[in-house]
């Protein structure tokens, strides 16, 4: 039998990226959406959300590649980690499957 020891946070470097990554997305959108909240911005006027998409859709798939590198390749077993890859991958499948329900 296989014994693997699973610790909170990352050992390796590129799991602790991934884990930033992940942190800078969520942040990007809770500073948007507070923004939003106080009438800062708005989805109508300029292209902030635009630019705010642009930059979480790479954040996600740097994320999520690091993440899966790390499990895979560095034996990285942490409990953030996998929280980490579980957020970005409904994350992903939300702006996947979001864009079948589009009516314009």
């Amino acid at each position: 039998m296989i014994k693997m020891k699973i610790t909170f946070s990352p050992k390796t470097r590129i799991g602790k990226l991934s884990i930033g990554l992940t942190m800078l997305y969520l942040l990007l959108l809770i500073v948007f959406f507070a923004f939003m909240l106080f009438g800062l911005v708005t989805f109508n006027e300029g292209h902030w959300w635009d630019l705010i998409v642009g930059v979480s859709v790479i954040l996600i798939l740097s994320a999520f590649i690091t993440g899966i590198i790390a499990v895979i390749k560095s034996k990285n077993r942490s409990v953030l980690l996998y929280i980490s890859i579980f957020i970005i991958s409904c994350s992903i499948l939300f702006l996947l499957l979001h864009s079948l329900f589009i009516n314009d």
